[in-house]
Formats: structure tokens, C-alpha cells, sequence
């Protein structure tokens, strides 16, 4: 037998040296439910808005804007700049912020430098413009914002309970030490503010807080703006440092400036903050993964010196995680969002998003009401967004899917998108089954 050159190689790779990672929850749910062939099953677990048809939906206004610039001559494939497309990142700056917002009144975010040729920029952004970083979606505004420029070597940064998956995966990655606040309380299925504030009073100084701007993922549940309020001045009076993830403004209420209250009251107090932005999920834009990174530095004379140090260290990061970010989508995103035109259309866009996941909560909550199923389900309605935390247990959950072929997160955790006129009263029906069988047992 005569041995190839390759079978004397000694691998460096081996199965036993090599762990076999877990499957992704929500991608391994996806794969279950492509694979049922019932006519009836019902898909809850994608987070991505669906139309009544349980269709994706691509938004009228991202046609019209892709359509501009499919017959743009001007429009070419070259790198866009480290930070990304400048008219975008402007007006996504000014979206989250408010044009009037102090930060950029008195050029404390980012680092200024002069004007790009033909960049349309309001009275406020004269003669400079900022430099934010685009990024990837929020995941690698997440990614870039936790790393290396921090004053502390080693901050520890504090997560609701629970939270989005990938915030733990991306702090871990990047060693931060994570602690977690309480967020969520079974007993109510709203926000366990006490608890929530207990914890955030007693985190160091210097400590970083994680907080979701509105329709927090996983649990469409918000503090309200009274709420808010109390929370900055905790975290002011502490010395803590927020950071904000932001996925959804104006798909919670369908009100943009509504959406971002918490981060134009932490500004207007005078905090330091970072702002992780995205719009995936409010322009539709799922598979061109456009966001943004926001830092707003502290009030002062130092201020735009501090804008423009931590700018040089998101430079470097983002030179070495992505190098140019992607130019198609923030093209889309940015036609939108510097035409008032398209802007308008776009907030009509938003209503009809966020009215029809109203609608569905209150369809669904009706439906359960009609059926007299055990337990309390106002809080249905009381929580917002695209995801609602029912309470079901996993093992409800797993029945569900068995019997009913209704696909959600283990955790009980349902997106809302993923309900219509044609499947609610089937899912109402699944979960009083459910929920009566369990009484019985």
C-alpha cells in the first residue's frame, strides 16, 4: 500500500482536542421548523418583523431609496473611510441624539474635522462634522465599544437579567467581567424595578451598565420615563457609566424621538455615555447589517480632546475587526435618513409595523380572555416591541411544539411578528391547552 505525502503529516487538529460547541438555540429553532412539514406550524422565534401574511416585509421607503441608488451614476464599490459613510454616520447621530441634542450643540461627539464636499448638515453641525463609527449591525458596535480604551484595565460592566444572548457571548469574548442586575420579574412578567436598583446602587464606581434604550430583548418590558429619570440620577450620583443598546427606536412605539428619550435625558444630564445603534430591525434591513457606535464625551473644556482620543482607539479596532465597513446598506439607510421626503415615509413605515404588533398583542390577549385561560395576561399589552416573555415553562414550551407545532424560544420568549389574523386564535388555543394540562398535572 503505498501512503500519500499528506497521511504523514501530523494534524495539528484532532476531534478529542477540538470540543464540539453547542448548536445556536435560535438558528437550530429556525432548522426545526423548516424541517416540519404541518400546514400548520407557526414560526415565533425569528426575530424580524413579518406582514400579516407572515411574509418578510421589505419596506416601501427602502425600495424607493434603493431604486435612487441603483440609477445614481455616481455611485462606485470603493472602501468607504475607517469610521464609515460620514452622511451617514451623521444623520444617525442626529436621529439618536436630536439635532438640538447639547452634545452636538457644543461638538462632544466624536472628533471634528472639516466638512466632506456636498454633505447635507444642519445649523447645528456647521464647519465639523463627527466622526461615529458605522459598524455591523449592534453586535460589532457592541464588540468595538467594550474593548481597550477603557480607564480601568479590567471594568466590570453589569447585564439585565436576562438580556440579549449575544451580550454575554461578547463581553466574555472580550474579558470583561460581567455581572447581571434584576430585570425581569416572573411573578408580574414587568420590570422588577426595585430589584433593578438595588443591584445598579451597590455596582463600584467606575462601573459600566448596559441598558436597553426601549423594547428590550428579551422581554418587551421598558422602565417608564419617570423610571428613567430615577435611574440616571442613581447612576449619576454612583459615578457609573452607561452604555446603551439600541435595536428598535421607532419600531416600539412607532415615535422615533419617544424611543430615544432615555438617551437625550442621560445627555441632557450631562453624562458620558456610548450609544450602539442599529437598523436592521426599524429600516428592515436584517442582511446588510448596518449600525452605528456613538461616544459622547463628558461636558467640559476636555471634551472634544477626550471625543478625539477615543476616536483614535475605535480607529484602531475598527481597522483590525472589519477595516472598511459596508457601503450598500448605510447608502440605503443614509438616503432615508437625509431626505425629508423618505424620512417621512419612513415614519409612516414605522407605524404600520409597530400598529400591527400592537394590534396582535391585543388580538392575542383577547383571545385568551374569550378562552378563560388560567392566569393573569394583562401584562400582554403592558409590554412592548417585537418580543413578549409569556412565562410558559420549557417543558409548555416543548409541548407546544410537539403537539401544536408552534416554534418559540425555550425561555418562553415569543416574537410577536410572528403572529397574525390567520394563526393568533391557533396559538391562543395551543397555550390554553398547555397551560390547562399543566393545573391538571
Amino acid at each position: 500500500m503505498i501512503m500519500s505525502a499528506a497521511s504523514l503529516v501530523e494534524p495539528f487538529f484532532r476531534p478529542e482536542s477540538v470540543p464540539q460547541a453547542p448548536n445556536d438555540p435560535l438558528y437550530s429553532l429556525v432548522s426545526a421548523y423548516d424541517a416540519d412539514e404541518s400546514e400548520k406550524k407557526v414560526d415565533l422565534g425569528v426575530g424580524a418583523y413579518r406582514d400579516d401574511s407572515g411574509r418578510p416585509w421589505t419596506l416601501p421607503v427602502v425600495k424607493k431609496a434603493e431604486h435612487f441608488y441603483h440609477n445614481d451614476d455616481k455611485v462606485d464599490h470603493e472602501y468607504l473611510p475607517i469610521a464609515g459613510l460620514p452622511d451617514f454616520n451623521s444623520a444617525s447621530r442626529r436621529l439618536i441624539l436630536g439635532s438640538d441634542s447639547p452634545a452636538i450643540v457644543e461638538n462632544r461627539v466624536g472628533v471634528p474635522f472639516p466638512d466632506p464636499p456636498g454633505l447635507p448638515i444642519s445649523n447645528n453641525e456647521r464647519h465639523v462634522h463627527f466622526r461615529q463609527f458605522q459598524a455591523l449591525g449592534r453586535s460589532t458596535s457592541v464588540v468595538s465599544s467594550s474593548q481597550s480604551f477603557f480607564p480601568c484595565s479590567t471594568p466590570t460592566i453589569y447585564v439585565s437579567t436576562p438580556s440579549w444572548p449575544i451580550h454575554n457571548q461578547v463581553f466574555e469574548n472580550v474579558r470583561l467581567s460581567v455581572h447581571w442586575y434584576p430585570y425581569f420579574s416572573e411573578r408580574t412578567r414587568l420590570l422588577d424595578f426595585e430589584g433593578m436598583m438595588s443591584r445598579i446602587k451597590s455596582a463600584p464606581r467606575g462601573s459600566i451598565v448596559l441598558l436597553h434604550a426601549c423594547a428590550h430583548n428579551p422581554t418587551g418590558v421598558d422602565p417608564t420615563e419617570d423610571q428613567w429619570r430615577q435611574i440616571a440620577k442613581l447612576m449619576q450620583t454612583n459615578g457609573l457609566f452607561p452604555f446603551f443598546d439600541c435595536a428598535y427606536q421607532g419600531f416600539a412605539t412607532g415615535d422615533l424621538t419617544r424611543d430615544s428619550f432615555v438617551i437625550r435625558h442621560f445627555v441632557e444630564q450631562g453624562f458620558e455615555l456610548l450609544v450602539a445603534q442599529s437598523f436592521a430591525k426599524n429600516m428592515g434591513l436584517y442582511g446588510q447589517r448596518v449600525g452605528a457606535l456613538h461616544f459622547v464625551a463628558a461636558p467640559g473644556p476636555q471634551a472634544q480632546e477626550t471625543a478625539k482620543r477615543v476616536a483614535s482607539q475605535l480607529s484602531i479596532l475598527q481597522r483590525s475587526e472589519i477595516s472598511s465597513p459596508p457601503i450598500y446598506g448605510a447608502k440605503i439607510a443614509s438616503t432615508i435618513l437625509n431626505d425629508e421626503r423618505l424620512f417621512s415615509e419612513w415614519e409612516r413605515d414605522l407605524q404600520t409595523m409597530s400598529g400591527r404588533i400592537i394590534e396582535m398583542r391585543q388580538a392575542l390577549q383577547q383571545e385568551l380572555k374569550l378562552l378563560r385561560t388560567p392566569g393573569q395576561w394583562d401584562f400582554i399589552t403592558n409590554q412592548i416591541g417585537m418580543f413578549t416573555y409569556t412565562g410558559l415553562s420549557r417543558q409548555q414550551v416543548l409541548e407546544l411544539r410537539v403537539k401544536w407545532h408552534v416554534y418559540m424560544a425555550e425561555t418562553g420568549r415569543i416574537s410577536m411578528a410572528g403572529l397574525n389574523t390567520g394563526n393568533v386564535k391557533y396559538f391562543a388555543r395551543a397555550v390554553d391547552d398547555v397551560v390547562r394540562r399543566m393545573e391538571k398535572a
